[in-house]
């Protein structure tokens, strides 16, 4: 990529593979042909390697390919390559008719770049002021000086996506991360979207401080954060009453106690994943089901607390229910099936892994209710043939994940 952007190509090709550009009028190639409106449509479906690579075949693609707008994001792949060099020398290009600033680049997504550092974010913090999006999972280089660059130099900032960052434990406005950010100030981050999946160092004081400093979040995203604890997610509720969808799989800490405090997002939370928090039981199901009367999709894998009565809470409270997971839970029966079936017709993806007490009984009562399911997953569980038929008789839509050999 660093190759491409230096400068335009000679007026004269010499390359063979190029030899088209040089012959008469009437044999010139069909693209040639195609004005250049045209042509920056079709360059916008290109990747930006090749975007760069389209910039040497003539003068003409040239200017074409550095079109401004063709540059509202940049997207580059692959653990490689330099990317921080990249970032540097494909800013310098884009600052050339608005010197030392991008006003047109809004997204950056370098997942996978594993030898991006804090230098090259530093590089976009300085360049690109409207900056809305940026991915950079997997990039276990970056620390918390590179995000505090980022969002205090982007402020239109929404999507961060910063998952698998292991040395990322707080996202503030301060470079001390033990500082609050005082209502005094007036200043908030605009983040709304946030990912800090496999971020294993976080720890409840950090997301204090994210909670702090991002009040406008809607999505966030906490998947193995293993030290995280009922604590954090207090303080989270306090400053963030706007989210709508929160993942704390694998926390194996949060408790029925952290349910209670995320149960006071109410109506506003839809989506919620609790898998595999070996500390939830129904009382932190009734919680959630009591308040938040809108939730539309709930995975409660591997929390073997719950039982037929935490599913039956789950299904008269939340009857607008459309995805469901509690595979893992031995202790859910027939009994919490039907309950489930009764009250939640529109849903419309049920697993049910490794339940060791759902019998063929209790599928075909949900297949006689829901309709509208679409997927239906019965791995390791003791159900016969003709319940997964019956299924797919009253459900014509439905994709059944089985391990019963004898239906196909």
């Amino acid at each position: 990529t660093v190759a491409m952007v230096h400068s335009p190509p000679p007026t004269r090709l010499t390359h063979p593979l190029i030899r088209l550009a040089s012959r008469p009028q009437k044999e010139q190639a069909s693209i040639e042909r195609l004005p250049d409106h045209a042509m920056v449509q079709i360059f916008s479906f290109l990747p930006t390697n090749q975007l760069c690579r389209c910039a040497r075949v003539c003068r003409r693609w040239y200017n074409l390919a550095w079109d401004p707008r063709l540059w509202r994001t940049i997207r580059l792949t692959g653990e490689t390559i330099n990317v921080d060099r990249a970032l540097k020398v494909l800013t310098r290009r884009l600052c050339q008719d608005t010197p030392n600033v991008c006003l047109m680049l809004e997204t950056v997504s370098v997942s996978g770049c594993r030898r991006l550092t804090d230098r090259g974010l530093y590089t976009i913090a300085q360049c690109c002021p409207e900056l809305r999006r940026l991915e950079v999972s997997g990039c276990y280089n970056i620390s918390n000086e590179a995000v505090f660059d980022v969002v205090s130099l982007c402020p239109n900032l929404e999507h961060l996506d910063v998952s698998g960052c292991s040395k990322v434990t707080c996202i503030s406005l301060t470079r001390e991360a033990s500082i609050k950010l005082s209502p005094l100030h007036g200043k908030q981050i605009s983040i709304r979207y946030l990912d800090m999946t496999d971020c294993f160092v976080l720890e409840d004081e950090g997301l204090h401080t994210i909670a702090a400093h991002c009040t406008q979040l809607t999505h966030l995203y906490l998947r193995r954060c293993v030290r995280l604890t009922d604590e954090g997610l207090r303080y989270l509720m306090i400053y963030c009453a706007s989210i709508k969808e929160l993942s704390v799989s694998d926390c194996r800490f949060v408790s029925d106690f952290g349910l209670r405090e995320i149960a006071k997002l109410e109506s506003r939370l839809r989506y919620l994943s609790i898998a595999h928090c070996g500390r939830v039981t129904d009382v932190g199901i009734r919680y959630v089901a009591k308040y938040c009367g809108k939730l539309r999709y709930l995975n409660a894998r591997g929390c073997e607390g719950i039982t037929d009565h935490g599913v039956e809470y789950l299904a008269k409270n939340c009857a607008k229910l459309k995805s469901l997971d509690i595979g893992k839970c031995p202790l859910v029966s027939d009994t919490g099936l039907e309950c489930l079936a009764l009250n939640c017709f529109n849903l419309k993806r049920l697993s049910l892994k490794s339940c060791e007490s759902i019998t063929g009984q209790g599928l075909q009562i949900v297949a006689a209710n829901c309709f509208d399911l679409q997927m239906l997953n019965v791995q390791d569980c003791e159900v016969s043939v003709e319940a997964l038929r019956f299924v797919k008789r009253h459900c014509k839509r439905c994709v059944i994940e089985h391990t019963n050999p004898a239906f196909f």
